[in-house]
């Protein structure tokens, strides 16, 4: 079926059970809000858009997509001709999906959604809302599911253990740590529905959703008992380490009923990541502490064993990104290259190096304007060539048993123009100011986020996404309560001091739409700095070892302590990876690294 067809099949089933409006969001049965395996992809399924952001909704009248800046120009080609009208969040007159879904719900109408894929808090919101103008929800039935013949079939993969070696604690530690936390609020029950949190605390890792190396599976921890809830298939080969770590195992629908069994305890669940359908198993004599869970903290503060082994996967990373940019300087113009072509040739890289996982995420090879689309994907039916001139942005990741890397470097593949150097330049600028940035702790990235925003503020121009995310321990690329973004906070993205052992990635840009994208990302790892009168002063540590483009660059932009910032980062780049290249590789990492003068 076309969209279209997709469209009118949605509607004839809304009308049958009187639905006005439907709304599908970017989630799966844990609230994931980005990646999700393919089975749940129904917001795609119904707008023809591949991004992983936004949500879908049907009216009998109107069918939009929302999604972020990131996306806007990909869903501008993908939206085309199918119907489908791009919301563009965040921009002037553009309402949030929610808001939009609500309004358009009449007297006495109906809003529709599968409750397996919305938030309790969200659906109580909606809820509350809605009993002003005496409407209701329909939350019971997946009615995209009854269309999508084809869908793919939930995975199925196994679970594995991950090394002490690799995490520092076992699962025995982990599941005491989390109890401590548990007796500070006086919690009787602590529900865990992040797919990354079970991962954690029983140091296991899967391979359900494609570069991240999670399961799908529930958790529920009291102060006697650890049970896990996920398909019996896929501990096959883990199910003796589970028990000696006094774990026991039921299968992954059985969450449901053992919530609904719970009289007179204080259950710990963050709403925002329990679905409807579990929350209406709550029986109404428990408390609820609505809170994040304590492994979500414990998750982006990373112990010494893991910020060492993450130190030594970025060694491997950079040494595979250096190989990638060598090849690729002296290849374009002499055969032919594509974008398809230069992925599979990273991906080629990364898995030659030793403990190699996957990518953290599918790889961003864009050439020239395509590198205006911030997540844009070249295909084997969709992509451009490259050419000996402009630029090719590459934003990529691996996940090693060490640890997740995320790094973007956008490439001079020949002579540039006097503006696109002026804007690698401004990129750069802003890049290297949050890295050398020096701050009291207590301090958010909503208070740092204007460093690296200000180069191009200066110019009228701006990235329209966040300055820097957290980084997961062979988990989500995307991660954390933390972050770098500029813009009051919000619930739903509040502002969380930045702590030592935290990482977080500084990745500002520039992004044309149909002319091109710059984007330059290092992963960045806060550590103690001095200590004084004022209070503990932090800082980051650059954990992305690989050289910016000195042929992009125009140092007359560029103030002396960026110039200085630069080469010191350089001198690092060689002594952490040129003990790890070949005698060639050396001397073409030497002169990419070698010293700028203003």
């Amino acid at each position: 079926m076309t969209v279209q067809e997709r469209i009118e099949q949605l509607r004839k089933l809304m009308q049958e059970r009187g639905i006005d409006v439907y709304y599908m969001p970017n989630a799966d049965d844990h609230l994931s809000d980005e990646y999700t395996a393919d089975y749940f992809k129904c917001k795609s399924y119904m707008s023809g858009f591949s991004g992983d952001s936004g949500c879908t909704i049907i009216t009998k009248d109107f069918a939009g997509l929302w999604t972020d800046g990131r996306y806007f120009t990909q869903a501008e080609d993908e939206l085309e001709g199918t119907g489908v009208e791009l919301m563009r969040m965040g921009q002037e007159g553009v309402p949030a999906a929610v808001t939009f879904a609500i309004e358009n719900t009449p007297e006495n109408g109906l809003l529709g959604f599968d409750g397996s894929v919305v938030s309790s808090g969200d659906a109580l919101m909606i809820s509350d809302a809605l009993k002003k103008k005496n409407a209701k929800m329909h939350v019971d039935e997946d009615l995209v599911g009854m269309i999508w013949n084809d869908r793919p079939s939930l995975p199925m993969e196994k679970v594995y253990v991950l090394d002490t070696k690799y995490t520092g604690t076992d699962a025995k530690q982990r599941i005491e740590m989390v109890r401590e936390e548990m007796k500070k609020k006086d919690a009787d029950v602590l529900i865990l529905t992040l797919l990354e949190d079970p991962c954690w605390l029983l140091n296991i890792r899967g391979n359900d959703i494609p570069c991240t190396p999670v399961t799908y599976a529930f958790a529920m921890v009291t102060n006697d008992d650890v049970f896990y809830y996920v398909d019996e298939e896929k501990i096959a080969d883990v199910k003796d380490y589970l028990t000696e770590n006094g774990v026991t195992c039921k299968a992954y629908n059985a969450l449901s009923e053992d919530i609904a069994s719970l009289h007179n305890k204080t259950i710990w669940v963050q709403l925002s990541s329990l679905n409807v359908k579990l929350y209406t198993n709550i029986a109404s004599d428990n408390v609820i502490v609505n809170e994040i869970s304590p492994i979500m903290h414990f998750r982006s503060v990373k112990n010494e064993t893991e910020i060492e082994v993450m130190h030594n996967a970025q060694v491997k990373d950079g040494v595979a990104m250096v190989k990638f940019i060598k090849w690729i300087k002296e290849t374009v113009g002499e055969d032919t290259m594509s974008e398809v072509s230069a992925q599979n040739k990273l991906y080629e890289l990364r898995e030659a190096q030793e403990d190699y996982i996957e990518p953290s995420f599918t790889t961003i090879s864009a050439y020239q304007e395509n590198g205006a689309m911030m997540h844009y994907t070249a295909t084997e039916e969709k992509f451009s060539y490259v050419h000996p001139k402009g630029f090719l942005l590459v934003d990529s990741g691996g996940t090693y048993k060490d640890g997740t890397t995320d790094i973007t470097r956008t490439i001079a593949c020949g002579p540039l123009t006097d503006e696109e150097k002026m804007y690698y330049t401004l990129v750069l600028k802003g890049h290297i100011d949050l890295q050398e940035a020096v701050f009291l702790k207590g301090s958010t990235g909503n208070n740092l986020d204007i460093l690296a925003r200000r180069p191009m503020w200066n110019i009228n121009i701006d990235y329209q996404c966040g300055t820097g995310h957290g980084v997961g321990h062979v988990l989500g690329v995307h991660e954390g309560i933390h972050g770098i973004r500029w813009g009051m906070p919000t619930a739903a993205r509040p502002s969380v001091p930045l702590e030592d052992g935290m990482i977080v990635t500084d990745e500002p840009g520039i992004y044309l739409p149909h002319k091109l994208g710059i984007r330059i990302e290092n992963d960045l790892l806060v550590v103690k700095d001095t200590k004084n009168f004022y209070g503990q002063w932090l800082k980051f540590e650059a954990m992305t070892y690989c050289p910016y483009d000195l042929d992009a660059i125009d140092v007359n932009y560029l103030e002396d302590c960026e110039v200085k910032a630069i080469n010191d980062y350089h001198k690092m780049v060689y002594e952490k990876l040129s003990p790890f290249l070949n005698e060639e590789e050396k001397a073409w990492l030497k002169n990419e690294t070698r010293e700028i003068v203003k």
